[in-house]
């Protein structure tokens, strides 16, 4: 028997571990863009409330257009990374748009925030530094502090007594960095960044948030948690990406002060040895933020939509986290059930995934449902009515 047959027959039995445990992912195909209402593979047509598409741009026309246009007078892709020939005149616009938006110095792209969170700590911090993380932090942040040698000290969830716990602790090290999401992917609560910066001040710790899922989102104008705590160019470093709320496709950013951005540029691994980010995505994004500062219409909507669909949820009888974001996690504690539930939801005609573990803690499954601005009131409601439906059905209510 081979090498590999051995090693073969030892996934199979993992994976079938996993199949029997109720845990095992199978993806859904959709053969429509991503909106409001999908096609899936099977025909049928849906109401999608599982993507990130918290604007609603994914499929905007203006976005599209922009794309087009920059594929003719800018090419198809880079074929280099950015310090030998693959810097364009768009990825130098975008970079300064994405700075404006949140009010800081200097912005510096990446394929994905994955790259963004796997590049930023190891070429800033060493083992003299110390990295506080919130429990809860994104996968990518948490990979991208395995790769640096600082002194690492973990927070419970947005608790602020355990923070200041460490940050005593971490005053052993010469630099030290807080680290959080602004919005908690899973959960939905936003970070309590007031509270935070008060605990760098007092501790003379700096500030990184991922601004993923708020970025858009929370805040007045959407742009992200510094503004919601009145904190825009306080905060040393923000990462986050274009994949969510700006438009859906793909690619990351740092953005923050200057020289943290210049360092990075030198050092960060995913920036240095990736392909620039194609010149289509480039000019849909500058054209994404040349839409959201003209006008607060997608947010007003999106907030809209976020406080009718919660509340009239909460009303029906589920259980739902406390979300300040467009993320409304119901919660229903057993993996098996999520699944179920989400399969039953589909026959109504209503897109979502059902989370369990390693997504989540044991224990802790839900149905995540994520609003947007492309949803209209009646799309909502028949949402609220099917989870109403199969909630009594399967004794959830």
């Amino acid at each position: 028997m081979s090498a590999f047959e051995n090693y073969q027959k030892h996934l199979q039995q993992e994976l079938d571990e996993i199949q029997s445990a109720g845990l095992y992912k199978n993806e859904r195909i959709i053969v429509s863009p991503q909106s409001a209402a999908i096609k899936i593979g099977s025909g049928q047509e849906v109401l999608n409330f599982c993507a990130n598409n918290y604007l609603g741009l994914s499929d905007s026309k203006e976005l599209i257009d922009a794309a087009k246009e920059a594929m003719d007078t800018h090419g198809f892709g880079m074929s280099s990374v950015r310090f030998i020939c693959g810097t364009q005149d768009l990825h130098k616009q975008l970079e300064a748009a994405i700075s404006r938006f949140f009010g800081t110095e200097d912005a510096i792209l990446y394929a994905a925030c994955f790259d963004a969170n796997g590049g930023v700590f190891e070429p800033l911090l060493n083992e003299q530094d110390a990295i506080i993380s919130d429990s809860l932090n994104h996968a990518s942040i948490i990979d991208g502090v395995r790769l640096c040698k600082a002194v690492r000290y973990r927070y419970a969830n947005a608790d602020m007594e355990d923070l200041e716990k460490q940050l005593k602790m971490a005053q052993a090290q010469r630099f030290r960095l807080i680290v959080t999401d602004g919005v908690f992917s899973m959960d939905g609560n936003v970070a309590p960044m007031d509270k935070i910066y008060e605990l760098a001040q007092k501790y003379n710790a700096m500030i990184m948030v991922d601004e993923s899922h708020s970025a858009g989102v929370v805040g007045h104008t959407g742009r992200g948690t510094t503004e919601l705590f009145d904190l825009r160019g306080k905060v040393e470093i923000i990462t986050g990406t274009l994949g969510k709320a700006f438009g859906g496709a793909i690619g990351g950013f740092t953005t923050g002060k200057k020289e943290i951005i210049d360092m990075l540029r030198q050092r960060s691994r995913p920036y240095l040895f990736s392909n620039s980010i194609p010149p289509a995505i480039a000019a849909a994004g500058i054209k994404m933020f040349e839409m959201i500062d003209k006008t607060n219409t997608l947010q007003d909507k999106l907030h809209a939509n976020t406080e009718y669909f919660v509340s009239k949820l909460k009303a029906a009888g589920f259980d739902i986290k406390p979300t300040q974001s467009a993320i409304c996690a119901v919660m229903l504690y057993d993996a098996k059930l999520s699944q179920d539930m989400a399969s039953r939801l589909q026959e109504e005609g209503i897109y979502v995934t059902g989370f369990y573990y390693p997504v989540v803690p044991k224990g802790q499954a839900r149905i995540r449902v994520q609003i947007s601005a492309a949803h209209e009131t009646a799309h909502l409601d028949k949402c609220i009515a099917a989870f109403t439906k199969i909630g009594k059905e399967l004794n959830v209510i």
